[in-house]
């Protein structure tokens, strides 16, 4: 049994991390890191509570942790863990500069050690299905794919400020752009070059909570974006081919269930209702087919099992840390690109290993 120490019982410890962890055979959720509060101890009766990361280290029969908390925090805290001899998971983003991502990547060679971010919308429903169908060649060759993650907040948080917070790595970008980048990388690999408009939308706001990124391929254009100002949600994905297009609604629910529970047991876990489906249109003499496609169910799980199987030498780790600085380096080309108003090729030289 693989003994995990959770640093952070806020939305992302407690909703992502915790009932992930006690979902997967082989690893238990043995320690929490909480400043001044019981909560995982009330949802997770038998955890050990921890009120600093130094106690927590001190346990040897901790195999793994988990940084769960604010962006801000990560490096320091996976930095510590890495120093320490001790595996380690780090929440995206895993550091706010791709410099400091740079600095954990060597330390984690030096000890060989585990160093993994966690890239847990790779296992989404909706982009699992459309890795298939680009395999498959569905669409024929491929021209643009544009990702959205819409929603409608209006007002500012009251609470977990820190998200909004820029000096500490708050705003969209860091947070759902890391997402939607990540997925970029898996299906396309590097980009030749990145443009971007970034901005704060909302009344009161600090940090951005806008974004629309273009990344430029030899083959194909990427949009990707996100704000906080849509209603109802545009397309989650569109992509457009030489042979048909396939779009996509609605966003993957596992969050949302994951919430409610502290274990899961549903044996459909992942499975999207028909009416989130999305629709190949193929393009035929005279006029289209179009017909729903059945998605791939989603499932966090596949994350936390790779990760026990990595930790037991069967395999690498689910996420590598080199792609958590790879898409750092485009956020900071995004960033580049809105404050210069230009296009930015990318200069991949240098990469840390």
């Amino acid at each position: 049994m693989i003994r995990v120490g959770l640093i952070g019982f806020g939305l992302a410890g407690r909703v992502f991390h915790a009932p992930l962890i006690s979902s997967v055979e082989g690893l238990e959720l043995a320690a929490v890191l909480e400043r001044a509060t019981n909560k995982a101890a009330e949802r997770y009766p038998g955890i050990v509570t921890h009120r600093s990361l130094d106690e927590m280290l001190a346990d040897a029969s901790l195999d793994l942790f988990v940084v769960a908390t604010p962006n801000g925090t990560h490096f320091e805290l996976a930095n510590q863990i890495l120093s320490a001899g001790r595996n380690v998971v780090v929440d995206k983003p895993m550091a706010i500069t791709s410099a400091k991502i740079a600095q954990l990547i060597s330390l984690a060679a030096e000890k060989n050690l585990i160093l993994a971010p966690f890239h847990n919308r790779r296992w989404d429903s909706d982009f699992k299905t459309i890795q298939k169908l680009l395999l498959e060649g569905a669409l024929g060759r491929l021209v643009e794919l544009e990702s959205r993650f819409d929603r409608w907040r209006p007002t500012m948080p009251t609470d977990r400020l820190w998200k909004v917070d820029p000096s500490v790595g708050g705003g969209a970008l860091l947070d759902l752009g890391s997402h939607l980048i990540d997925q970029a990388l898996v299906l396309f690999g590097k980009p030749l070059a990145v443009s971007a408009e970034i901005r704060s939308e909302r009344e009161g706001a600090t940090a951005n909570d806008s974004f629309d990124i273009r990344l430029r391929y030899h083959d194909q254009i990427v949009k990707l974006a996100s704000n906080s100002l849509t209603l109802p949600p545009r397309l989650r994905f569109h992509l457009r081919g030489t042979q048909g297009n396939y779009w996509k609604n609605g966003l993957d629910q596992q969050e949302v269930a994951l919430a409610k529970l502290t274990r899961i047991s549903d044996p459909n876990w992942g499975r999207e209702p028909s009416a989130n489906w999305g629709v190949l249109h193929v393009g035929i003499e005279g006029g289209e087919v179009a017909r729903p496609i059945e998605p791939i169910p989603g499932d966090y799980r596949r994350y936390y099992e790779d990760i026990r199987d990595a930790l037991l030498g069967n395999g690498p780790a689910p996420v590598a840390a080199i792609d958590a600085w790879r898409g750092l380096r485009i956020i900071e080309w995004a960033q580049e690109s809105q404050k210069k108003r230009c296009e930015i090729v990318c200069d991949w030289g240098g990469e840390p290993v």
